[in-house]
């Protein structure tokens, strides 16, 4: 398998379990007792809704049904988690369980357990196959995908109506016409939300390229940061979001976290979100909209399919019991309640039997709809984790100056390429 290859199917947050080592998880040689370490993405928006507390019902639960082990649980924020991580790797202070956004550079540097080592025959039976085939790095399976999600455009009907524009953008075009007459007819709104900030700079970036033909990746895996479809992406939203004053003042410090908030509070018309916008507009009562995604010249058959991993690492030498944990994780109690708290997709068949079935989903329909055509980050490819914290960094500002903020990052993406 190609380690650059883009994988379709659907957007995934996912777990990641690694085995502890130094000042990480331990066994009491006295007792028999082993500590694992679970350090976890938070996926609230909110204290009220982190993730901490989900976690540490399923780590309390756990032991209760296996009173030897022992989850200590560290869940952090997005923007520091990546950070956090490759310092705990670096100090010795390695996780036994990891969820977060990227596992193959941890594959390159051989810190990983195959998936096989740590799920049960039955557990890695009831993933989704073309999830499971999206955490392998050469036909090896060692990211283990946990929830799904994709992206779609939502919009505010109330103030689509109010500026008298009558369905959602198709195009880039209909978008810019659609934010003109909001920006006359609802002062004060924000009429187009563009979150190029480090929080999820990459996530945003590749919908519009995606809209002109372009992305990360050509059909061989090699990068393609500054093509002339991803330059050209950048100009136009230059050009006819940001200059005329439609999205944010500063869209590359912008984070999705601001832009989701406010939408959820009536302030901006029309962004590109995932379904955990959809409890959180219902929260501050917004009649909102979901449509494909514009394209430059209509309507994408696709959409951005963003996974997260699960995996675990070989530190700690914990292999039995993690995938005691992992088992327990990946049941259906556990992976339904995940889901249906922030509204993200399953990737085991025996949950998303159920979401589909028992009727309580019907807002996640359209996006059960756009999946198949999903386009995924390169995330076998060992390189993406590094070149995926550049585009964080400094991948928005390329709004500004797009020849050349994508011409830097293409150098350092092939920089990477070679040190590999």
């Amino acid at each position: 398998m190609n380690k650059r290859m883009f994988v379709a199917a659907c957007t995934i947050g996912v777990l990641t379990l690694t085995a502890c080592g130094g000042g990480g998880g331990g066994s009491d040689s006295a007792n028999g007792e082993v500590t694992l370490k679970l350090v976890a993405a938070d996926y609230g928006d909110k204290a009220s809704n982190s993730s901490t507390a989900y976690w540490n019902d399923v780590a309390k639960r756990f032991t209760a049904a296996n009173p030897k082990i022992k989850v200590d649980v560290q869940v952090i924020n997005w923007n520091d988690i990546d950070a956090q991580v490759k310092t705990m790797i670096q100090s010795g202070n390695v996780p036994d369980v990891l969820q977060t956004g990227g596992y193959a550079d941890k594959v390159a540097d051989d810190l990983l357990y195959k998936a096989e080592d740590v799920l049960s025959e039955s557990t890695r039976a009831n993933l989704v196959d073309s999830f499971a085939k999206a955490g392998e790095v050469d036909g090896t399976q060692y990211g283990i995908p946990f929830v799904a999600s994709a992206r779609a455009l939502f919009y505010n009907k109330t103030l689509f109506a109010k500026a008298g524009v009558a369905e959602a953008p198709k195009s880039w075009d209909d978008i810019r016409a659609a934010a003109e007459k909001i920006k006359t007819k609802a002062p004060g709104i924000t009429p187009y939300a563009l979150p190029l900030g480090p929080e999820e700079a990459q996530g945003e970036s590749l919908i519009w390229e995606l809209g002109n033909g372009g992305g990360y990746t050509d059909a061989k895996g090699g990068y393609t940061l500054d093509s002339k479809a991803n330059i050209e992406a950048f100009s136009w939203l230059r050009t006819n979001i940001v200059e005329p004053g439609l999205t944010y003042a500063n869209p590359a410090t912008t984070d999705r976290k601001t832009a989701f908030a406010d939408f959820a509070a009536g302030k901006t018309a029309m962004l590109n979100g995932h379904p955990s916008l959809i409890q959180m507009s219902k929260d501050g009562k917004v009649d909102y909209g979901v449509a494909p995604i514009p394209g430059k010249n209509g309507a994408l058959a696709s959409t951005l399919g963003v996974a997260d991993w699960m995996m675990a690492f070989k530190d700690g030498g914990h292999k039995e019991e993690v995938k005691k944990f992992l088992d327990f994780a990946y049941s259906k109690e556990n992976t339904l309640k995940f889901d249906e708290t922030y509204n993200l997709m399953p990737v085991t068949e025996d949950t998303l039997k159920e979401m589909t079935a028992n009727g309580k989903h019907k807002d996640l329909e359209p996006f059960f709809s756009l999946l198949p055509k999903a386009v995924f980050y390169p995330l076998g490819d060992t390189t993406w984790d590094a070149v995926s914290a550049e585009i964080k960094k400094s991948g928005g500002t390329a709004v500004n100056d797009p020849a050349k903020v994508l011409g830097e990052l293409q150098k350092k993406a092939e920089a990477a390429v070679a040190d590999q």
